[in-house]
C-alpha cells in the first residue's frame, strides 16, 4: 500500500477515533493486524499524529482556553479550580502509566484483546447508559474533587487497548450523576494533558529510534497524518456533542459491539 495512502487512512481512523467512546488506539492497533502493515514502521507516526486531534480540541475550545489562561493570570477562583479539577484526573494515569508501562506495551500487539476490550466496553456503556441518573448542567469547575479523582481513576482503564479513554471518562461521569455534556467537554480537556503526556513519554522512549532516523515512514508521511487527523478530529469533536445531546451514547455502544464480533470473526481468518 502507498506510504501517503496509508497515512491519509491512518490520520481519519485517529481523529475520527480519539474522541468517541470506541477506542482510537484499538482501531489503529486492529488496523495494523487487518490491512498487514509493518507496525513498526508506522510506531512514531502513531505517537505524533495523535498531536493534531489535541490541536482540534484546542481550536474546538480555545475560547474556554483563553478565559481559564487569563483568569489564572489574576487569580480568578473559577479558572483556578477549572485547572485544579483536570490536573486532579490526570494524576492517577501519570503514576499508573509509569508504574505499568511495560505492562501496557504488551498488550498493544494483542488485537484480540481490543476486540473483546471492544464488545465489553459497548455493553457496559449500554449499561450505564441504562442507570444512570444526570444531574443539571454545571461546568467543569463546580465539579467535587472526589469525582474528578473518580474520572481521572476510571481513564486508567483505557491502558487497556481498547477499552476508549473517552469512553472510561465520560461513562464514569455520568455513573456518578455528572450531566452529558459537562462530562464530554470535561473528557475533552482531560484529554489535553493526557494526551501530550503520553506523546511526550512515547518520544523520550523512542527518542534513538528518531535519532537514527524515521526510516520509510518519513516525516511527510507524519504532516499528512497530523494534517488529517487535525481536521477529521475537529469535525467530529461538533457532531459528537450534537449526537450526545440528542441521542446519547447507545449509537457507540452498538458500533464498539458490531465492530468488536467482526473483528473477531476478520482476525479468526487472518
Amino acid at each position: 500500500m502507498d506510504l501517503n495512502f496509508t497515512a491519509i487512512l491512518l490520520g481519519i481512523v485517529e481523529g475520527l477515533t480519539e474522541f468517541l467512546p470506541v477506542s482510537s488506539t484499538g482501531h489503529l492497533i486492529l488496523a495494523t493486524r487487518l490491512f498487514g502493515y509493518d507496525a513498526s514502521q508506522w510506531a512514531t507516526f502513531n505517537i505524533v499524529i495523535q498531536l493534531g486531534a489535541i490541536l482540534a480540541v484546542i481550536v474546538q475550545f480555545w475560547r474556554t482556553f483563553w478565559a481559564v489562561g487569563m483568569g489564572l493570570l489574576k487569580f480568578n477562583p473559577t479558572s483556578v479550580r477549572f485547572v485544579r479539577n483536570v490536573l486532579l484526573a490526570f494524576i492517577p494515569s501519570v503514576i499508573l502509566g509509569l508504574i505499568l508501562k511495560s505492562h501496557i506495551e504488551a498488550l498493544l500487539g494483542n488485537a484480540e484483546v481490543v476486540a473483546w476490550a471492544l464488545i465489553v466496553g459497548g455493553i457496559a456503556i449500554l449499561g450505564i447508559e441504562k442507570i444512570a441518573r444526570p444531574g443539571p448542567l454545571t461546568g467543569v469547575a463546580e465539579l467535587p474533587v472526589m469525582q474528578c479523582l473518580g474520572i481521572g481513576f476510571a481513564q486508567c482503564l483505557a491502558m487497556v487497548p481498547g477499552v476508549s479513554r473517552s469512553g472510561a471518562t465520560i461513562m464514569s461521569a455520568l455513573a456518578m450523576g455528572i450531566e452529558r455534556r459537562t462530562a464530554a467537554e470535561f473528557s475533552f480537556f482531560l484529554a489535553v494533558p493526557t494526551m501530550i503526556g503520553a506523546t511526550t513519554l512515547e518520544l523520550v522512549s523512542h527518542r534513538h529510534e528518531l535519532a537514527a532516523g524515521l526510516g520509510p515512514v518519513g516525516w511527510t508521511q507524519i504532516g499528512i497524518g497530523f494534517s488529517v487527523a487535525f481536521v477529521v478530529a475537529l469535525v467530529v469533536i461538533k457532531a459528537f456533542m450534537a449526537i450526545v445531546t440528542r441521542s446519547g451514547f447507545a449509537p457507540f455502544a452498538w458500533y464498539r459491539i458490531i465492530a468488536g464480533a467482526l473483528a473477531l470473526f476478520l482476525l479468526s481468518r487472518v
